[in-house]
C-alpha cells in the first residue's frame, strides 16, 4: 500500500492511473478538491478496491495520522500542491498555506508513523516529495540546464512556496534521518491537465474560437515532459533512488511558447479544421507579459538517467499528437472542468 497526496490532481491522478495499470499494489489517495483536483481525472477506477479516496487536506495532521495508522503504507508520495504561478500572484496565502504550512504538517505526521514502526519497516519507508523546476529561477538564453546543484532562485510566490517545502523535506532527513527523496520537474503536459495552464488552455480556446493568449513576445522558453513519463520517473525513484537525494527529471525538449502555440495550431489543423478552412493560427493573440515572467527553464536530466536508468518514452512530437487527440476525444471532461469560477479566472488573468 502506498499513501498518493493531491492524487486527483493533473500530475497525481496520472502518476495514480499509471500506477495501478502497472502493479495490483493498492493505493490511498488523499485529496483536498480544490479548483485542480477533479475526481472525474480517476473516474476509469470507480468500484476498484484498490484505489481509496479520502477527500481531505494535507494540511489536517489528525486526518494523516489516522490514514498512516488505518493503512500503514509503506511509501508517501507527495504531488499536493498549489502550483499556478499566475494564481500565486493574485493570491499568494493559498501557496503560502498549501505548499509550506501542508508540507510541514504532512511531514511531521509522516515523522511520527515513521517513528512507531520497527526496524525493519523504517528501513523499507519512503516519502518522495515532487517539486519544480521553478525553484531554480531563471536561466539565460546560454547558460547551461538545470543541474541538482543548482543554487534555488524562486521568482514568484509559486516557486518560493515550493522552494521552502523542498527545504523542509531536506531538514527532515538531515535531522530527523526521515527516509526522503525529492524529484524537480520540467513542465508537463498530457491527459487531464486543468485548462488554465498553456497547452490546455491553447486546444480548448482554439476549438471554442477564442484568442490563444501568448504572453509577451512567447519567447519563454521551458523544457516539456510528457506527463506518463513523469509517472514512470518518479516510480523509478522510489524504486530505486538513494535515499535524501534530488533527482531532476525533464523531457529535454526546450522549446519557446510561441513554438508549443504553434505547434498545437498546426495540429488542430490537421486533425479538427476549423470550419472556414482558416488556420487556428489566426486566433493567437499577444497580451501583457506576467509580473516576475522567468524567461528560460531546463532541466539537465542526466543523473537519473547515469545511475537509475530512466529516460522519457515520448518525444515531443509523439507527446503532443497524443495529448491534442485526447483532449479532442473527451469533449466531456473538459465541458465539466470549464465552470463558471474557471471562466471568471480566464476573463481575469487575460482579458
Amino acid at each position: 500500500m502506498i499513501l498518493v497526496t493531491g492524487g486527483a490532481g493533473f500530475i497525481g491522478a496520472n502518476f495514480v492511473l499509471d500506477w495501478l495499470a502497472q502493479s495490483d499494489e493498492p493505493v490511498v489517495n488523499l485529496d483536498k478538491l480544490t479548483y485542480a483536483g477533479n475526481l472525474e481525472n480517476l473516474a476509469s477506477l470507480q468500484g476498484d478496491a484498490r484505489h481509496v479516496f479520502v477527500q481531505g487536506d494535507i494540511g489536517d495532521g489528525a486526518l494523516v495520522a489516522l490514514l498512516l495508522a488505518q493503512h500503514r503504507p509503506r511509501a508517501v508520495v507527495n504531488f499536493a500542491a498549489e502550483s499556478h504561478v499566475d494564481r500565486s500572484i493574485h493570491g499568494p496565502e493559498d501557496f503560502i498555506q498549501t505548499n509550506i504550512v501542508g508540507t510541514f504538517r504532512l511531514l511531521e505526521a509522516v515523522r511520527a508513523h515513521w517513528g512507531s514502526l520497527d526496524e525493519a519497516g523504517q528501513a523499507a519507508f519512503r516519502f518522495l516529495h515532487v517539486s519544480t523546476d521553478e525553484v531554480y529561477g531563471s536561466l539565460a538564453p546560454q547558460e547551461p540546464a538545470f543541474t541538482e546543484q543548482h543554487r534555488y532562485e524562486p521568482n514568484s510566490p509559486y516557486s518560493a512556496s515550493k522552494a521552502a517545502s523542498d527545504h523542509l523535506v531536506r531538514a527532515y532527513h538531515h535531522t530527523y534521518g526521515l527516509p526522503v527523496l525529492t524529484t524537480n520537474c520540467s513542465n508537463n503536459y498530457g491527459p487531464y491537465h486543468f485548462p488554465e495552464k498553456l497547452i490546455p488552455l491553447m486546444i480548448v480556446n482554439a476549438l471554442a474560437g477564442k484568442p490563444l493568449p501568448v504572453y509577451g513576445d512567447g519567447m519563454q522558453i521551458r523544457d516539456w515532459l510528457y506527463v506518463k513519463d513523469h509517472a514512470s520517473a518518479i516510480r523509478r525513484v522510489l524504486a530505486a533512488g538513494k535515499l535524501g537525494e534530488v533527482y531532476n527529471v525533464g523531457g529535454w525538449n526546450e522549446k519557446p511558447n510561441i513554438e508549443i502555440v504553434k505547434t498545437l495550431c498546426a495540429l488542430l489543423d490537421e486533425l479538427r479544421p476549423r470550419a472556414d478552412g482558416k488556420s487556428y493560427r489566426e486566433q493567437i493573440t499577444y497580451v501583457k507579459d506576467r509580473p516576475g515572467h522567468d524567461r528560460r527553464y531546463a532541466i539537465d536530466a542526466r543523473k537519473l538517467e547515469r545511475e537509475l536508468g530512466w529516460k522519457p518514452a515520448e518525444t515531443f512530437e509523439s507527446g503532443i499528437r497524443k495529448t491534442v487527440q485526447w483532449y479532442l476525444a473527451n469533449p466531456e471532461w473538459v465541458a465539466h472542468v470549464q465552470s463558471g469560477a474557471y471562466r471568471d479566472w480566464v476573463q481575469k488573468q487575460y482579458s
